[in-house]
């Protein structure tokens, strides 16, 4: 997984094989060889998708003490 902070993109390349079709979901591409099989994920405005895991991953913080409290 390689982070380019100047293009604030995550490249992440998951199997070896030539890339010949490509499919985007909002900040999500992902490349795909010619069977179908991904090869390559690139993910668009990085800082920002980052910043999402990290406020889910304290939700989830938030909920497991709040759990353990109520118990």
């Amino acid at each position: 997984m390689i982070y380019d902070p100047e293009a604030n993109i995550i490249s992440w390349e998951i199997a070896r094989g030539k890339i010949s079709n490509t499919r985007e979901f909002g900040n999500l591409i992902v490349h795909l060889s010619p069977t179908g099989k991904p090869i390559l994920i690139e993910i668009l405005d990085a800082s920002k998708f980052i910043s999402q895991i990290d406020k889910i991953k304290k939700l989830k913080e938030i909920k497991k003490i709040a759990t353990a409290k109520s118990i």
